[in-house]
């Protein structure tokens, strides 16, 4: 990589820091997506189980697009073995009330029945609850509901929140990050994690070649026969050197896109912010065509660019939590970001959980080293090269000699993702505190995936389908048992089920207050949700 003058002495400055300082220098949380299916393969028609607590209160267990796409939320913890018991311990709880149904084990479904055989998430008669119900219903009306359904594992990432004061002082005070950023102690944060932001779009394309694991999809996923996918069977589609159709450009996207404009600016917050408020206050004519309220049952809570904050999908998001119903973008301008989210980790089929605890250490090492390296502005021909990138590296990640474009040059993916592994080693050794460890390890592992493309997971999943002689689908039911079975022989800690029973029966008893103290209209309700974007609020809030 290019010299990065102001990485290495933020690298070095970190360096004179008190041995330890750095020591769980960072929390993470994890968010996975998984479809529940019956025995056969087919998306469960089933309500989401009662046992499991109320979708729209339980901090842990709810539901993303569909009644039967279940998400489990970790806290945040801070080392990655912390994290995986958790999101375990949800597994070990969740396969207790599902009878014979099985969680998909791949990010890419197997629909066969179409948008009819996806049922939308339902949460309840409030009109927070209705809201939810509404959107996704937007969301089959505007993309179709398959493309709904694709599960990921959602890496979120913050630095230990006393360390803001060290970074401050080792670095910030020197640094024109922002307007005031020196003196400002939240502006300087969310100016250091917008840079991380950028340089992880810039860098985006080395996730779905370390860790992409959906080279291939089942045919009743795509209509038609695209000229860019191959047979793999009857009834597979494949990309011979792909590694991520889910990040493709059969994947999930804004398609509205280049006909509206519409790109999130993340050149600072309130760019950010701002971008994401046009488009949710900015009429489209393609989805007025929908209808709102039709008939008298809303199709979707708008017409406009998008709905909510939430519609515009990106691979990376800053975030802050919200109070109550404080739309997101409200959240961002009041108390700045809170933590970033990674959203292009596919679920790897080969482990029960979706994800491994070195894979972790990974993606917190990419996610310190994209906050510490420099990070201009995004112009508009870097990012014509960042969106190629990630559609190519997708596509094509695998194969042999492959080029990606940069602002001024093409260079082999091969050779670039050799130069931000090396410069990661020194981020890695930070983290370990000097001596071997798992961060260390993790880069390692990944630059042996870079001499190797065989044992990348997008590989390895093509060739157990090939040796097994297994479609998409059939490979895909096999490992989803597997992994039922797999725990059903671990046994849930007591203490684990008995907290998870009570959260689920105070989610259900939250609900139940929730609609028992709805007073307004849904029409109502929705119009003052929405009247928090106007700008005398926005300004309001800063």
């Amino acid at each position: 990589m290019p010299q990065d003058s102001l990485f290495d002495a933020r690298l070095a400055a970190l360096a004179r820091l008190p041995a330890g300082l750095l020591h769980q220098a960072y929390l993470i949380g994890l968010e996975k997506e998984a479809l529940r299916v019956t025995p056969d393969g087919e998306v469960a028609r089933s309500r989401h189980p009662t046992a499991l607590g109320s979708a729209l209160t339980h901090p842990h267990i709810t539901t993303d697009f569909s009644e039967a796409l279940i998400e489990l939320v970790t806290p945040a913890v801070t080392t990655p073995a912390a994290a995986l018991e958790f999101l375990n311990n949800l597994h070990l709880f969740v396969y207790q009330h599902i009878g014979n149904e099985r969680l998909w084990a791949t990010s890419m479904p197997c629909v066969i029945g179409g948008n009819a055989a996806i049922p939308l998430a339902y949460y309840g008669e409030s009109n927070a609850g209705q809201m939810k119900t509404i959107y996704r219903r937007g969301l089959g009306n505007r993309y179709g509901r398959v493309m709904q359904v694709i599960s990921g594992v959602h890496f979120n990432f913050s630095l230990r929140e006393d360390l803001w004061p060290v970074l401050h002082d080792a670095f910030g005070q020197h640094e024109n990050l922002e307007d005031q950023a020196g003196s400002d102690s939240h502006a300087f944060r969310d100016a250091l994690y917008m840079g991380m932001v950028r340089n992880l779009q810039r860098l985006g394309w080395l996730v779905p070649y370390l860790f992409g694991a959906s080279p291939a999809v089942c045919k009743s996923f795509v209509q038609g026969a695209p000229d860019e996918l191959q047979s793999f069977d009857d009834h597979t589609y494949y990309r011979p050197f792909g590694t991520s159709l889910r990040m493709g450009d059969i994947g999930y996207q804004n398609r509205q896109e280049e006909g509206t404009g519409m790109k999130a600016s993340y050149d600072s917050l309130d760019a950010y912010v701002r971008s994401l408020t046009w488009a949710i206050e900015t009429p489209c004519p393609q989805y007025e065509s929908i209808g709102v309220k039709v008939a008298g049952r809303y199709e979707q809570l708008n017409d406009h660019v998008l709905q909510i904050e939430n519609e515009y999908y990106s691979t990376v998001r800053p975030k802050q939590i919200t109070e109550g119903m404080e739309r997101p973008t409200l959240a961002l301008r009041r108390r700045g970001i809170r933590y970033v989210e990674l959203r292009s980790v596919d679920v790897n089929a080969f482990h029960p959980l979706g994800v491994d605890e070195e894979q972790l250490y990974f993606l917190a090492t990419f996610m310190f080293h994209s906050l510490l390296r420099s990070s201009p502005r995004i112009n508009s021909r870097e990012r014509r090269a960042i969106d190629a990138n990630e559609v190519t590296a997708a596509h094509r990640g695998r194969e042999p000699g492959l080029k990606l474009e940069r602002e001024t040059d093409a260079m082999p993916l091969t050779d670039w993702a050799r130069s931000v592994l090396t410069q990661m080693e020194d981020v890695a050794a930070l983290l370990d505190g000097g001596s071997a460890g798992p961060h260390q390890a993790s880069v390692q592992a990944q630059l042996k995936k870079v001499r190797e493309p065989d044992i990348t997971p997008s590989a390895r999943m093509l060739a157990e389908m090939r040796a097994q002689g297994e479609g998409f689908a059939t490979f895909a039911r096999r490992l989803s048992e597997i992994h039922r079975q797999a725990f059903q022989h671990q046994q849930l800690p007591d203490a684990a089920r008995q907290k998870l029973d009570a959260l689920s029966k105070e989610s259900l008893a939250k609900q139940e207050r929730i609609e028992a103290a709805d007073k307004r209209s849904f029409d109502d309700f929705l119009a003052d949700y929405f009247h928090q974007s106007q700008p005398s609020q926005l300004e309001e809030a800063r």
